[in-house]
């Protein structure tokens, strides 16, 4: 009986302080709400050991909080969030912790696809970004069944960072953005190309405005010219008239066909140009095959520990994003902490836009405290 009245009211003192978090994000969110928030999880082994736990505790306590994190960054109305999981540097430790850390995001992968779960109370889909053939077979087939599993679900989206480095994306979207310029040259051996090799020549020729025909046309001509300075020398010989008559006609002759000659030139300098242009990789190629091509640049990247380092993280995406990286590690991670990045990532905005002037901005201070106040009074009653 006792069992059942604790049951009771932990779940109306847990439904109270839900109201009090909406009650807090109605207030945040009347001004601009971030559209995507990148967090580097830095912490849980210190914090494991600052407990006297487990090494691998710490990474527990780190998945509870990132599960108390993404519903706060739901309820606050933010679409995109992401998370640095594990970079391919962190299979340089040791063998032992890798093991232990694969089997835990297996199994944290799993429980995101239980029925009750926040993918599905928040409809989340859920992407895993990275070099996904480097993960064990288990922890890869289970966060492939976990992308397709959620593909229909279009609220909000969860970006899981594993087995990836930013340097790593970088170079996978060149190597990509070079094969689709080869793809784009229809290449084909044969006996008279330069080392075996011809490029489709008529066909690339009459797709960028060249006539082949013309080309043939100019060399008839210089042969036809050759011919009439023959004729010419076997005339002086006889008629002296005929000559004169003979030299002004191939004068233009020959001046016509050193315009075709020239035409020719110029359609196929032209033409190397526009080929040039066609295959040169552009910073668009380059963006299109970014794993993070899912998902605009993050608003914001928060970062745990205090640590202002990117690891290798999101370099090419957060060149414009402030960073906010509260002292805290990650397992101790909470509400206000969230609540101050999406204050910093508001002020940030305004600034840029210089739309806020300085009494407008002590009253949002004023209103800030207050919130941040609220929030950890609620987070010291029940996280």
């Amino acid at each position: 009986m006792e069992k059942g009245n604790e049951g009771t009211t932990s779940r109306l003192f847990g439904r109270l302080c839900a109201i009090l978090r909406r009650c807090i994000f109605s207030i945040l969110s009347v001004g601009p709400v971030p559209n995507h928030i990148a967090f580097i999880m830095d912490g849980n082994r210190r914090y494991a050991k600052k407990r006297n736990l487990a090494e691998g505790n710490g990474h527990k306590a780190g998945f509870s909080a990132l599960r108390s994190i993404l519903r706060y960054c739901y309820e606050l109305g933010v679409k995109y969030a992401t998370v640095y999981a594990f970079s391919i540097d962190n299979f340089k430790r040791d063998p032992k912790e890798v093991n232990s850390l694969m089997d835990l995001m297996r199994e944290k992968i799993e429980e995101l696809l239980h029925q009750e779960s926040i993918l599905n109370e928040y409809g989340v889909r859920l992407y895993f970004i990275g070099n996904l053939q480097l993960l064990t077979e288990p922890v890869r087939a289970a966060a492939e069944k976990a992308m397709r599993v959620t593909s229909c679900n279009n609220q909000r989206v969860l970006l899981v960072c594993i087995a990836y480095t930013s340097r790593d994306e970088i170079v996978h979207a060149v190597q990509e953005s070079c094969k689709d310029k080869w793809l784009d040259v229809p290449a084909s051996k044969g006996p008279n190309g330069s080392n075996g090799v011809i490029v489709g020549i008529d066909d690339v020729l009459l797709r960028n405005g060249i006539d082949v025909h013309a080309e043939d046309l100019s060399i008839d001509l210089a042969s036809a010219a050759k011919a009439c300075t023959g004729a010419i020398e076997r005339a002086k010989e006889n008629d002296g008239g005929l000559v004169l008559c003979a030299q002004k006609h191939c004068d233009k002759f020959n001046e016509a066909g050193t315009k075709t000659c020239n035409g020719v030139t110029d359609r196929t300098e032209e033409s190397k140009s526009k080929q040039k242009e066609l295959h040169s990789i552009k910073l668009v190629d380059i963006e299109k095959h970014m794993y993070m091509a899912v998902a605009p640049d993050p608003d914001i990247l928060i970062r745990s520990s205090g640590e202002t380092r990117l690891s290798n993280f999101l370099l090419w995406q957060t060149s414009a994003c402030p960073l906010y990286s509260p002292t805290a590690l990650w397992p101790e991670i909470g509400l206000w902490h969230l609540n101050a990045a999406s204050y910093l990532e508001t002020i940030s905005e305004a600034e840029q836009m210089s739309r806020i002037t300085l009494h407008d901005r002590d009253l949002q201070s004023d209103l800030q405290k207050s919130v941040k106040t609220l929030a950890k009074v609620i987070e010291g009653l029940v996280f």
